[in-house]
């Protein structure tokens, strides 16, 4: 064999290599980006075709301030239905099915909700704290991470009403295709636990 004959070969075998990897790595990398429904079944909110930017929000059932928000999300996520799809996203892994459907009913929530138990869409979305959100444009970027708005100072003292609408502003530059000054600021309430 010449050494033109070995240089084929051993870019045949890179490029099969290369072929394999891809083939097995892909939907790895794909799920990272997954969390589950309450029925068990792998679903990748971003996935979504529809166009429309994509809210995630982060709560947890035993946090105060997550649960004095809902009524802003529902708001929120009506207000904003034309542009965007909103997702509840529980990321705490002791969390089952049933905890989290009684925790939806009694805050009247009627959004699709997503266990995230192995904190994929947490790191995607760099989020630390409940309730915080994650704004995902069309081409599913994320363009903004943190607090609803600036509601609560800390976790026992609250304003009268928020001075700031960080996810309003979030889902309006998303819409436009524009950035924001500020595309982090955490939130208060309750951090997620088992963070890395």
């Amino acid at each position: 064999m010449d050494a033109k004959d070995s240089m084929r070969w051993e870019f045949r075998f890179r490029a099969i290599f290369v072929l394999i990897l891809l083939a097995v790595c892909l939907p790895c990398a794909r799920g990272q980006q997954s969390a589950m429904d309450l029925d068990g079944h792998a679903l990748d909110p971003l996935a979504t075709g529809s166009g429309k930017v994509v809210v995630l929000v982060f709560l947890r059932r035993d946090c105060p301030v997550s649960g004095r928000y809902a009524p802003a999300v529902q708001q929120i996520s009506k207000r904003f239905a034309d542009r965007a799809n909103f997702w509840l996203i529980y990321p705490d892994k002791s969390d089952t099915a049933q905890d989290i459907r009684k925790s939806v009913e009694e805050y009247r929530y009627h959004l699709p909700v997503l266990r995230d138990p192995q904190h994929a869409l947490v790191k995607l979305s760099h989020v630390q704290i409940t309730p915080e959100v994650a704004v995902f444009n069309r081409d599913r970027h994320l363009v903004y991470d943190g607090r609803i708005d600036d509601w609560y100072i800390d976790s026992g003292w609250a304003r009268s009403a928020p001075t700031t609408h960080e996810l309003e502003d979030a889902i309006r530059a998303a819409s436009a295709g524009e950035s924001m000054a500020r595309n982090e600021v955490r939130g208060v309430g309750c951090y997620i636990s088992d963070l890395e």
